[in-house]
């Protein structure tokens, strides 16, 4: 059989422990004794046993078992997971009972039985196990939900990501609908799970629509579901995106692929808070909170009339503007050694920094792909590299779209893409945006407004 595991036997009779040391030894990892209760909790800090094996009475009453009850609420009060398994010559139902109850596993008469008392700590040790599983589960989710979320999931030093982690600290109290902007690769996705764990509804569903993948005659189908022989080859029923994730969160990616047609659909089903699958008449109340995500310039689409105001201020409660890797400083790095350490790992590659020359490199290049094309090239690099270190030739970049970006010298071209950058990384904040821009507020409110912003 495997071995049950660290047992800690406590009696003060030490022919019980000579005997059941000698017993037990062969099936265990390790065995500590001792014959006095005060010892306890030197063994649960140095030895952390498994399972703990307590004589009922000791020498102060060696009938009611009251000392044996002691030390077991001061077991529990060091560890609320601890396995304690009572041993008694005076064994009856009552104390039994009351062993349980207070916290005690099991119950062992003596004389013990070799095999029961086996079976016995091989029930408590997986009951052990359970526990600690359990525990660690616990420990997960709190971790995904609690601050150090922040911590695990995104890297980023600069003032712009900065503020974005300080604009999610802001929201972990609600659930308000959340607009995220960015372009693409800027890890949209990445900010919208970040948000659902550190939200009100992190315990519950977190369902996700790629709205540039699915095509609009599936989109409501999608969305909605339908039921059977809704159309032709509707064989059954099937829930729908927004059902599935009724008290949790609906995050909907790249929502400015959305027709006309289906945001109005979107915007009367958060409306009313109920939707109808496709082929039924039945309204489903939903509560979902929207995390919506978009690399198109929505404000301009409404301008254009490609998306509706009233869906716009519906999904917008906050906004939160995810910088291009270019903006984030010496982010780039950060990112790059996370995603070099990841690929040495994966690729089992000896190969532990950058050249100063490789750093200043990528710190020069303006990664129109931004986090997503920095991921891949790390990982080409890797995979392509020899030695410790990835020099600069390890990295080759395709420029033409940085020319193109050059090339641009039109001054009203430039004015607007200055101003637009400002209020981006000012998150709309005027005054800021101005500093930004070297001018006054004033000068940029006249700017905005022949802008028509």
């Amino acid at each position: 059989m495997d071995k049950i595991g660290k047992i800690l036997i406590v009696d003060d009779n030490e022919d019980v422990l000579f005997a059941l040391n000698l017993l037990l030894e062969p099936y265990t990892e390790k065995i500590k004794v001792t014959t006095t209760p005060d010892r306890i909790e030197y063994f649960m800090n140095t030895f952390q046993p498994d399972i703990i094996l307590l004589d009922m009475n000791f020498s102060r009453d060696a009938i009611s078992g009251q000392e044996g009850f002691e030390s077991l609420k001061h077991i529990i009060q060091l560890d609320p997971q601890a396995v304690v398994i009572f041993m008694t010559a005076y064994a009856d139902t009552d104390k039994a009972v009351r062993a349980i109850k207070a916290g005690a596993t099991d119950f062992i008469p003596k004389p013990w039985e070799k095999e029961k008392l086996l079976a016995t700590l091989t029930s408590g040790i997986r009951l052990r196990q359970s526990r600690k599983e359990v525990n660690r589960l616990k420990e997960q989710v709190e971790i995904l939900s609690g601050q150090n979320a922040f911590n695990n999931e995104i890297i980023g030093e600069s003032s712009a990501m900065k503020e974005v982690f300080s604009t999610i600290q802001k929201l972990s109290e609600t659930d308000a609908n959340i607009l995220i902007l960015g372009e693409n690769g800027t890890g949209k996705d990445v900010i919208a799970r970040l948000l659902y764990c550190c939200s009100p509804r992190s315990n519950k569903p977190f369902v996700t629509i790629d709205l540039g993948s699915i095509p609009e005659q599936l989109f409501e189908s999608e969305l909605f579901g339908f039921e059977k022989g809704a159309f032709t080859d509707a064989k059954k029923s099937k829930t729908g995106r927004m059902e599935v994730a009724t008290n949790g969160t609906l995050f909907l990616d790249e929502i400015g692929n959305l027709s006309l047609p289906m945001q109005s659909k979107l915007l009367t089903a958060i409306e009313k808070r109920q939707i109808s699958r496709l082929g039924s008449t039945q309204a489903i109340p939903i509560d979902v909170r929207l995390i919506c995500a978009t690399n198109a310039d929505i404000r301009y689409m409404v301008e254009e009339g490609n998306f509706r105001q009233d869906l716009l201020y519906r999904i917008n409660t906050i906004e939160i503007h995810i910088p291009p890797l270019r903006d984030r400083g010496n982010d780039i790095i950060l990112l790059a050694e996370h995603f070099l350490d990841r690929y040495a790992r994966k690729y089992k590659k000896e190969m532990h920094g950058l050249t100063r020359e490789a750093k200043n490199k990528l710190l020069k290049y303006t990664w129109p792909g931004n986090v997503r094309e920095l991921q891949h090239t790390m990982e080409r690099a890797v995979i392509l590299g020899d030695g410790s270190l990835l020099k600069p030739e390890s990295f080759l970049f395709h420029t033409s779209k940085q020319k193109k970006e050059e090339d641009v010298l039109n001054l009203n071209i430039l004015e607007r893409q200055a101003i637009e950058k400002a209020m981006r990384i000012s998150e709309g904040n005027i005054s800021r945006a101005a500093e930004y821009l070297g001018i006054t507020r004033f000068a940029l409110y006249r700017k905005l407004e022949k802008l028509g912003s």
